[in-house]
């Protein structure tokens, strides 16, 4: 069979070729991208091109391997195509994308939290103050919540978050702040 032109192989095998590039440019050039992403939210580009090269690198190997008509070829690549994309989409994409917001933070999930001061704090002036946790270590710049100046080295409570920067108190605690 042949489609504008040329043989269905070879129109399977540029198919193939440039949706391979058109993916590493994608993966390369993907956060540049975004905002186009954003436009139209249901679609998804690197499902968009992991199907278009399912659906080429199935069909050449089809007609390469196989005697079957095209047709049935092209519904079997359909098919392949659909089946790989779900399982992409399911396995890899879902969880990759719900790993990346578990590890950000918000101002308002840092209220309530135990740091420690490693630019000591002036009265009524800026400091900073270094927060730990599982998922990471996050230095932030505070201010005393009362005004007083804090040592280098002293827990303090994150009492609020106004404007990127921790407001914050001395904490004693019957334990050291372990870093």
């Amino acid at each position: 069979m042949e489609l504008f032109g040329a043989s269905i192989q070879s129109v399977y095998l540029t198919t193939l070729i440039i949706a391979g590039a058109l993916t590493l440019l994608y993966i390369l050039l993907g956060d540049l991208l975004e905002g186009l992403a954003e436009l139209f939210p249901f679609i998804n580009p690197a499902l968009i091109l992991a199907f278009i090269t399912f659906f080429s690198a199935s069909g050449y190997l089809f007609e390469l391997l196989t005697s079957l008509n095209s047709m049935i070829i092209v519904i079997i690549s359909i098919l392949i195509a659909l089946l790989l994309d779900t399982l992409l989409n399911i396995f890899v994409l879902i969880p990759l994308s719900s790993a990346q917001e578990s590890l950000a933070y918000s101002n308002d999930s840092l209220r309530g939290r135990i740091g420690k001061v490693i630019i000591p704090i002036p009265e009524n002036g800026f400091g900073e103050v270094i927060l730990k946790s599982a998922s990471g270590t996050v230095a932030k710049s505070a201010v005393s919540f009362k005004g007083e100046s804090i040592e280098e080295g002293q827990n303090v409570l994150v009492v609020e978050v106004q404007k990127g920067v921790l407001h914050v108190v001395p904490h004693e605690t019957q334990e050291d702040f372990i870093f």
